[in-house]
């Protein structure tokens, strides 16, 4: 639990379509009489020859690989999954794509695949390489290289760290994909790299996720190429075509976790649904560095519970419209761009409405899975599919599919509005998939302990009206501010809040929206507000509508 100081103290606001010669360039004869029938056809013909040829469409190479079955190391559950999600998003979106999982992910099969997109692939066009599966570290190859003295690289399934000279082909180092990376800028092609692994960091909090982190090589091994020593030439901060996207931050270990029931990487999720159209935020038809990294932060936030962060090279932008990713394919290009540039019904913007789902046609299902350890009554809602969340009835402990204490002193009294919570929670993560906002809470942990005190920041978003409630590890529903259109929006602060007791998992949310949002402030003003009546009035007012939608996982214990 937490205490919201002091602001929870204040009431909420209400911030309100003959005859003719034959063209002479078809040929014909001087004299000759023309054919009446063929002479619009010809005329079509001679205005085509004259007329340029569209320039051709930028296009998208992709290179997916996902490794779940390591023979010689602990073997992951969600690799694959996370490679089947993207190699189908990216289907979808028109992209040439090649995939490799498990067993067929082989080096020298890896490095001809890519060998022959560079060379396919021309000025403007984009190649984009996933990789889903573990990372290690080693000794560097090229003394002085690294900061910290080590590689780093991706393990694939044919490495045995028992017989590092057989088989250290088998491993990708970062020097060989930055000579990789090189190739493809030397022709004017962007890269974008999305690493679904990690290379170091441990666990703060006890979660059941098999982490993406292989066992350190703490010998020095014979360089796997030349490129893996040519390679070291090449940095990040060279590159100016190059975009690479980490799953955590450096010191952060890469957890598989549950969503929508099954193990999964959470930045192979994101990029999954942003590459089906999710991230293009004003529908132009390409997402920008900035669009995704909005996209990603947030959802990968939402969907490992703040577990991770996700970290992008260079860190910042190179610039306000940098396109990382084309949406478009077979559109010439003077086409794809009046497309993009027609604003005459948009005042002046170019975009294109994005069709909203409602939260079911979303996977949300109304229900959560639950497992009783003990003898107890089966609340409602809790007959779900998938990896379950947990009741400990002799303990009074709830633990989230991750293996997380989600809230302590759980009897047969608080069972249900839990179980609420998380149906809720759910939802919200649906809505939030589509449209994500963002918010923050300071100092950016994982895991909080009692006394510490926090900081929450919600801004102003691009809709006029705004809603911000706690839903707590209790499963209580904690109303917090409201504002209207035609009332002054303002970034809505909690300046000064305090964890205590009971511990467990409270999640911050914040909801932007254009539609009416007073019936819901009236739902959420109700002292008696739960989670259930909640639900039902999000349900009525905003599924299928467009909102924007932040969640904020604040997880606390007594002692870290």
């Amino acid at each position: 639990m937490t205490r919201m100081l002091p602001r929870l103290l204040e009431p909420f606001r209400f911030s309100p379509k003959g005859e003719s010669a034959l063209p002479s360039c078809v040929g014909a004869p001087a004299g000759a009489r023309p054919l009446r029938a063929f002479a619009g056809t010809a005329l079509a013909l001679c205005l085509a020859a004259a007329m340029p040829l569209p320039a051709r469409a930028a296009q998208t190479h992709a290179l997916v690989v996902g490794i779940d079955q390591y023979p010689n190391d602990v073997s992951l559950d969600g690799a694959v999954r996370d490679a089947e999600d993207v190699y189908r998003a990216m289907s979808a979106a028109g992209f040439t794509v090649r995939k490799f999982t498990n067993a067929e992910a082989r080096k020298d099969d890896i490095r001809k695949a890519w060998t022959d997109m560079v060379a396919e692939a021309v000025a403007g066009d984009t190649i984009i390489f996933t990789y889903a599966g573990h990372g290690a570290q080693m000794p560097e190859l090229v003394a002085g290289d690294e900061a910290d003295g080590l590689d780093e690289f991706l393990q694939l399934p044919g490495f045995d760290r028992n017989r590092y000279a057989e088989t250290s082909n088998e491993i990708i180092v970062d020097n060989e994909m930055n000579a990789w990376f090189g190739e493809a800028e030397s022709k004017g092609v962007h890269v974008l790299f999305v690493s679904d692994s990690c290379f170091s960091g441990g666990m703060s909090r006890s979660v059941t996720g098999k982490s993406r982190l292989a066992p350190a090589v703490t010998v020095k091994l014979a360089p796997p190429s030349q490129e893996a020593l040519a390679g070291a030439n090449l940095k990040e901060i060279d590159f100016k075509q190059v975009t690479v996207l980490a799953a955590s931050l450096e010191s952060q270990p890469t957890p598989e976790v549950i969503i929508d029931g099954e193990p999964r990487g959470a930045l192979s999720w994101s990029f999954a649904r942003a590459v089906e159209g999710s991230a293009d935020r004003d529908g132009d038809g390409v997402i920008t560095r900035i669009e995704l990294e909005d996209y990603i932060f947030s959802n990968v936030k939402n969907r490992s519970e703040a577990l991770q962060v996700p970290n992008f090279m260079p860190q910042v932008a190179r610039s306000e419209g940098e396109v990382v990713v084309r949406l478009t394919r077979g559109i010439p290009v003077e086409t794809a761009t009046v497309a993009a540039t027609d604003t005459s019904d948009t005042g002046g913007a170019a975009t294109t409405p994005k069709a909203i789902k409602p939260a079911r046609e979303l996977g949300w299902t109304g229900s959560i899975a639950l497992q009783i350890d003990g003898t107890a009554d089966r609340p409602k809602n809790a007959d779900g599919t998938g990896t379950p969340y947990r009741w400990d009835v002799a303990g009074g402990v709830f633990y989230t599919p991750n293996g997380d204490v989600a809230a302590e002193n759980v009897g047969a009294d608080r069972i249900q509005a839990v179980v609420d919570k998380y149906v809720l929670l759910d939802f919200l993560k649906a809505l939030a998939s589509q449209n994500p906002g963002s918010v923050s809470l300071t100092p950016a942990k994982d895991i909080y302990a009692a006394g510490n005190r926090l900081r929450f920041d919600a801004p102003p978003g691009r809709y006029p009206n705004m809603l911000v409630f706690n839903l707590a590890n209790t499963g209580e529903v904690q109303f917090l501010d409201m504002q209207v259109a035609g009332t002054a929006s303002s970034q809505f602060k909690l300046t000064d809040v305090e964890v205590v007791k009971p511990f467990g998992a409270d999640h911050l949310i914040t909801i932007w929206t254009a539609e009416p949002v007073d019936a819901i402030g009236a739902v959420l003003a109700d002292k008696a507000v739960t989670s259930e009546t909640l639900l039902k009035a999000l349900l009525t007012r905003l599924d299928g509508k467009e909102a924007s939608v932040a969640i904020q996982p604040l997880y606390t214990r007594e002692t870290l």
